[in-house]
């Protein structure tokens, strides 16, 4: 095993899609990590965890309490956040090929007890178990530390992050994580295989995509591509769902950073105005002196 003091060594295929710039190119990148050595990667116990969020389903509509300084809950229909939904469907696809060796997949969540029918629906989409963090985080420093303090205990090697939240669309929980444990991460991952029982993952870049060979643990913030289609549920995978342990960790202390002073709606639209096609003069003079766009 190579040592390496203070870098983790990533080797990067840049694939670009312009002709004009030629063929593929290797380059070697180094990234700053807290870990002393590279770790080798061991397909017979590949753990991935995929963190999931437990957000309100894009059609709901919102309303807020306290004088606009939290959100009213009542009615809202909990869902898995999207992103996260894409990251467990790409994770259970890995571990369907036996020759990737994953052993296991598991979603961890943090939030209270009213956030297990999400937990419950991804463990009938393929997840094998599940863990809650019992803590109604405040912020997405909150949630980093919860989760990255859980990884240490039980030791995972993939850990899956979708690129942010449809609710609060932070997109800053898996770059943190990364930075609790001393790990890489990989930003705007668009696919994640393993070759020769290495992961590579693609990132969509201007001009071309990026392959990013990376070492064990590390973190991957998911976009789109990711998976084609959310995986769905099961019958067996829902009755199933019912016995398969969900692991409950209290909270460790932490102090939140960030504070929301408060949410507003945006402004209603403001209604369509219909121009006859033999007026153009009155639509100018509302583009001018209206809308102020020309």
């Amino acid at each position: 095993m190579q040592k390496v003091d203070l870098f983790y060594i990533f080797e990067r295929k840049l694939t670009t899609i312009n002709p004009g710039f030629g063929n593929e190119a290797i380059i070697i990148i180094f990234a700053a990590s807290k870990a002393e050595k590279l770790q080798t990667f061991n397909s017979q116990r590949m753990k991935i965890l995929v963190c999931i969020s437990n957000v309100p389903d894009t059609t709901t509509k919102i309303k807020f309490a306290e004088g606009n300084s939290s959100i009213d809950t009542a009615g809202i229909q909990w869902v898995i956040n999207p992103w996260d939904e894409l990251s467990l469907t790409r994770a259970l696809e890995l571990k369907d090929v036996q020759s990737n060796g994953v052993n296991s997949v598991t979603v961890a969540h943090v939030g209270a007890s009213g956030s297990e029918p999400t937990i419950r629906k991804a463990l009938a989409i393929g997840a094998d178990d599940a863990i809650r963090i019992n803590y109604n985080a405040p912020d997405a420093f909150s949630v980093a530390a919860q989760l990255a303090e859980v990884i240490k205990k039980e030791g995972f090697d993939i850990i899956f992050c979708g690129i942010e939240s449809s609710d609060f669309n932070g997109s800053s929980v898996g770059g943190m994580i990364s930075e609790f444990l001393g790990i890489p991460s990989v930003s705007s991952v668009s696919g994640v295989n393993i070759e020769n029982g290495t992961p590579v993952l693609t990132r969509e870049i201007d001009g071309g995509r990026e392959s990013v060979k990376v070492p064990v643990p590390f973190v991957a913030v998911v976009q789109k591509g990711i998976a084609k289609e959310p995986r769905i549920a099961s019958m067996r995978g829902i009755m199933t769902a019912r016995s398969k342990p969900v692991r409950l960790y209290e909270p460790i202390a932490v102090e939140s950073l960030t504070e929301i002073a408060g949410f507003e709606k945006p402004s209603p639209r403001a209604a369509c105005k219909f121009i006859d096609s033999e007026t153009p003069g009155q639509l100018i003079g509302l583009l001018q002196n209206e809308a102020k766009v020309i």
